[in-house]
């Protein structure tokens, strides 16, 4: 039922661009809608039809995964296989996805096509699929939350072994491990572990760094749940810290706090990035927040919409974005908090759980 309401959206958002055949390539978009977890795979959706295209690995996954689909072996000839499979649907223009097409695939498409009994005639399309993933159904709800709680588990479990004298790099592996036997099916990405001086760098990934007293330590990571990402940064002191820096988490964790509040359908995300951005500048560390306040988190990581000073995406009920400010001062440190919240018609709700209070260690 999930699966056709998805394809009913989108056919109707189709309709409504005038887009008679779309051809899906990229493996969230692919999943979002056939439901097939496969590495290699394609979709033709049309009106009143849709396939799967996928080789021999992957037949009977597919089947499984996907039966709402006509699935399609594309053998040892996947070229033939995609002109029986348009010239089955009628299709004479393909809309394909402009942003995951490549170049070289787009050139041997013609190349192949020239010589069709049936003409094709091929034409971009943007973030189609993009759109629609941005407001999450209750089933995606669902998996997501199963998401953050593995992260929120995470944390606390690394406030046990957080301490002088291990490296970043243990940190990232102890919480990696322990995330997968959690129920994780993997980290959402190259876990941050930053601590220091290296806290002032954003993506600052684990190194071989010793853990010292006094450090600041920066901590963003993610847990996978069929499928879906969570996105979780937590800030810890280990003991004993500057009182310069508890003042600046204090900034920060305000600034959060003010962001998340103004969330609401309608606002577009810029205006949330600024509400953040103007509380860290009246601080006087505006120059130290150098990156947008968020992005939305779903079978990615990082999917729209975005909340940046350059966003024009407007909020929408059942959007879920990540609310991520941050102070980075070069050479000697850095804060981040970050919570995901559901934008819901009275406001944001926070999916995230970890504590965030000021931690010193």
């Amino acid at each position: 039922m999930v699966r056709s309401e998805r394809l009913d959206r989108l056919r109707r958002l189709m309709a409504a661009e005038g887009i008679a055949a779309l051809w899906v390539r990229q493996k969230e978009n692919r999943r979002y809608l056939s439901g097939f977890t496969g590495d290699s795979g394609q979709l033709i959706i049309t009106a009143t039809s849709q396939y799967l295209l996928t080789d021999g690995r992957f037949i009977e996954q597919a089947r499984e995964e996907a039966p709402d689909f006509e699935v399609v072996d594309l053998g040892n000839k996947p070229w033939e296989q995609l002109e029986a499979t348009l010239a089955a649907a009628g299709v004479t223009e393909l809309y394909f996805e402009a942003e995951h097409l490549s170049y070289a695939t787009y050139e041997e498409f013609l190349e192949q096509a020239k010589d069709w009994p049936q003409p094709v005639k091929l034409e971009p399309s943007k973030g189609l699929v993009e759109r629609l993933r941005q407001v999450k159904d209750d089933t995606e709800l669902a998996l997501l939350q199963k998401a953050i709680d593995l992260a929120d588990a995470g944390f606390r479990h690394m406030l046990r072994i957080l301490r002088p004298g291990i490296t970043e790099r243990d940190i990232a592996l102890e919480l990696e491990y322990f995330l997968g036997k959690q129920g994780s099916l993997g980290p959402s990405f190259t876990t941050i572990i930053a601590g220091g001086p290296r806290a002032s760098l954003p993506h600052g990934v684990a190194s071989g760094r010793v853990l010292q007293p006094g450090d600041l330590v920066v901590m963003d990571f993610g847990a996978i749940y069929d499928g879906y990402h969570s996105d979780l940064t937590r800030t810890v002191a280990l003991a004993p810290v500057a009182p310069e820096w508890r003042h600046l988490y204090n900034v920060v964790l305000e600034a959060q706090r003010k962001a998340i509040a103004a969330i609401r359908p309608g606002l577009v995300g810029r205006e949330v990035d600024a509400v953040a951005r103007e509380h860290i500048a009246a601080a006087g560390y505006g120059p130290y927040f150098s990156h947008g306040l968020g992005h939305g988190v779903g079978l990615a990581v990082h999917e729209g919409p975005t909340l940046s000073s350059r966003s024009e995406v407007k909020l929408a009920a059942g959007m879920v974005v990540t609310v991520e400010p941050g102070i980075y001062l070069p050479g000697r440190g850095g804060i981040r908090i970050e919570d995901v919240v559901l934008v819901q018609e009275d406001g944001a709700h926070i999916l995230s759980h970890a504590p965030k209070e000021f931690i010193e260690l």
